[in-house]
């Protein structure tokens, strides 16, 4: 009986795995252009949704800073059943008890307090906002990141796409060299080696084929995780490579945009600004403080006979002796002199991300033109070459090389237009406002 059991049940899961897979099959293709590719990478890449969770955190940060300077209110209602011990009080009656009691006693009150000087408090809330506005900085670079890496991942994808495209072309164009090989050794042209010959180039091309469409369904795995679409779901990419020529702009004037306008280095600013403000609140524990507190209530030793009492004060606290703000002056002292450090570095850095970024799409925009012609080139050789074989000039080596040629030719333009794009969205990058420009710089309707 149990083993009837197992067995219906694992023909059950064997049929729900197999219905699972039937629908992930027959699910319909996702059409994703660059720019969706991109708005969906905002939305859920997990870089961008973390930046995001950090500017929350520092907006709670300063919130509770910002506390510590707003008015505290309070509500105490004791009520206590209690004796006393007059003797320890330094209380002596005559015949009296030293102990008296047991008693009740009520209390409503409303307590009060509220800083009216605390220079140390205003500049930690004053860290906080200059944190703040880091943490802002910090999630428009992870969005920019975030562009970047959807752009070069959906690239990657229509590159390998481009290249099953170059590849099944090629099969095709071996399949028409072997069946001419095979006519021409019944002709008496050729002899069996060239049909050995372009059989062996098909076979290599069919397994080339087989290999760029793999590649092809890794890089659009990785597109997949990179956007936040399900992993199973067919990917159909509306855009393919191609030229968009982009005017550079100039060095010194990209330089200075950079440095303006950088998120990163934004970022490095305000943290600076944060650590001089909460240097001088580490300064401030050593001032006066000044606190205004009270309260207000009814008290007495029956609910019926409550009388009214109050307090209001005024509270001078002046810190002595802290030895503790020398390890937070060392603690702070460091960290300023580390920020320095960084910024100084990310200067340089900048300007090596621009210079880079400008080389790199110098360099694309020329292998683009070489390769087409070296495409084109490639294309009249393998015409010429074919032409010689068929009328019996000459064997089909010529032809095998030629197709080799054409191939390398084709994925060497096909490779210089990715290059391109990704110059041309890392010099985007390196200026800073990537969400801003990134269309233009696509060129994205």
């Amino acid at each position: 009986m149990i083993a009837k059991s197992l067995k219906l049940l694992t023909v059950l899961l064997l049929v729900g795995l197999a219905a699972s897979e039937a629908s992930a099959q027959d699910s319909p293709p996702l059409a994703l252009s660059l720019d969706q590719a991109i708005t969906r990478g905002l939305e859920t890449n997990l870089n961008a949704v973390l930046a995001k969770s950090r500017v929350d955190e520092a907006e709670g940060t300063r919130e509770r800073r910002l506390a510590g300077y707003l008015p505290h209110l309070r509500i105490e209602t004791p009520f206590a059943w209690q004796t006393r011990n007059l003797r320890a009080q330094g209380i002596s009656l005559p015949n009296s008890p030293a102990v008296v009691g047991p008693f009740t006693s009520y209390d409503f009150r409303i307590y009060g307090e509220q800083s009216i000087l605390d220079l140390q408090s205003y500049h930690a809330i004053k860290a906080a906002e200059q944190e703040k506005k880091a943490r802002l900085a910090d999630y428009t670079d992870a969005r920019g990141e975030v562009i970047r890496l959807v752009t070069v991942r959906y690239l990657d994808a229509a590159y390998a796409e481009a290249r099953v495209t170059t590849a099944l072309s090629r099969v095709q164009t071996s399949e028409v060299l072997e069946k001419l090989a095979r006519d021409q050794r019944e002709a008496g042209v050729a002899d069996g080696l060239d049909v050995l010959r372009a059989q062996v180039q098909l076979a290599n091309d069919r397994q080339n084929l087989l290999v760029t469409r793999n590649n092809a369904q890794l890089a659009l795995l990785a597109l997949a995780r990179s956007v936040g679409v399900d992993l199973g779901t067919p990917i159909t990419l509306t855009d393919n490579l191609s030229f968009k020529p982009l005017e550079s702009p100039r060095i010194e004037q990209a330089i200075q945009a950079a440095l303006e306008s950088r998120p990163d280095y934004r970022s490095l600013f305000a943290q600076r600004a944060a650590l001089e403000e909460q240097a001088k609140a580490s300064r401030s524990r050593y001032l006066p403080k000044i606190v205004v507190s009270g309260n207000y209530g009814t008290s007495g030793q029956e609910m019926s006979r409550l009388d009214p009492t109050g307090m209001l004060q005024v509270n001078m606290v002046l810190n002595l002796f802290d030895y503790d703000r020398k390890g937070e002056r060392l603690e702070l002292e460091s960290r300023l002199d580390r920020n320095s450090r960084q910024l100084a570095d990310l200067k340089l850095g900048v300007e090596q991300d621009i210079r880079a970024a400008l080389l790199n799409l110098t360099s694309a925009n020329d292998q683009v033109a070489t390769a087409r012609e070296g495409a084109q080139l490639a294309e009249r050789e393998l015409q010429y070459a074919g032409d010689r074989f068929r009328n019996g000039i000459a064997n089909n080596i010529e032809v095998v090389t030629a197709q080799d040629a054409l191939a390398r030719a084709r994925d060497n333009e096909l490779n210089a237009l990715a290059q391109h794009a990704e110059a041309k969205i890392a010099l985007a990058r390196a200026l800073g406002d990537t969400e801003k420009v990134y269309r233009l710089f696509l060129g994205i309707e």
